[in-house]
């Protein structure tokens, strides 16, 4: 059967997927517009949020109602919120606050894969003594008790050092992250 204008809403409610293909050759550019001008013509987060505004679509087709609106609106409304809430879930993700305990073992160890400068970058803010203990610590591995043998401490003072450096680098990050 051809799908129509007519008959879409009619073939997308029976999941023919070659509604969503004619939904795509028919109101593409309409979509394309509306969710391009929302996100600032960022082409991936444009595809991903395509992908959404058609996912949404298809399962939400029993709500459309063509005494409210036409099909035409109803996708064109679709296409609005879902750009607005990925724009939102976008800067969400980016304006993110860390908190002193989110700056632990894990962050710190995959740091090493974002990239060394940023690493040094983020240890620059400490002592050399302190830097030193981090890198043991946390880029080699270096097992507490093990740095502090090497300077002759108690393992109580080698996590004390970790948890003040933390701290400076909690306070750095925050302070990078408003600016």
């Amino acid at each position: 059967m051809k799908i129509t204008e007519d008959n879409v809403v009619q073939q997308i409610q029976n999941k023919n997927e070659k509604a969503i293909s004619f939904i795509i050759n028919q109101y593409g550019g309409l979509l394309t517009v509306i969710i391009k001008r929302q996100l600032n013509y960022q082409q991936q987060d444009y595809e991903e949020c395509l992908d959404d505004v058609l996912l949404s679509i298809w399962n939400n087709i029993h709500h459309f109602d063509p005494e409210k609106n036409g099909f035409k609106q109803w996708l064109a409304a679709i296409a609005k919120y879902k750009a607005i809430d990925y724009q939102r879930k976008q800067i969400k993700l980016q304006t993110q606050q860390f908190s002193v305990s989110e700056i632990d073992d894990g962050m710190l160890k995959t740091s090493q894969a974002a990239g060394t400068s940023q690493v040094d970058e983020l240890f620059d803010q400490l002592s050399a003594r302190e830097r030193e203990i981090f890198e043991k610590y946390y880029l080699e591995g270096t097992p507490s008790h093990e740095i502090a043998e090497h300077y002759n401490a108690k393992e109580s003072w080698v996590y004390n050092k970790l948890s003040r450096g933390r701290k400076k680098l909690k306070s750095f990050l925050v302070k990078n992250n408003q600016g």
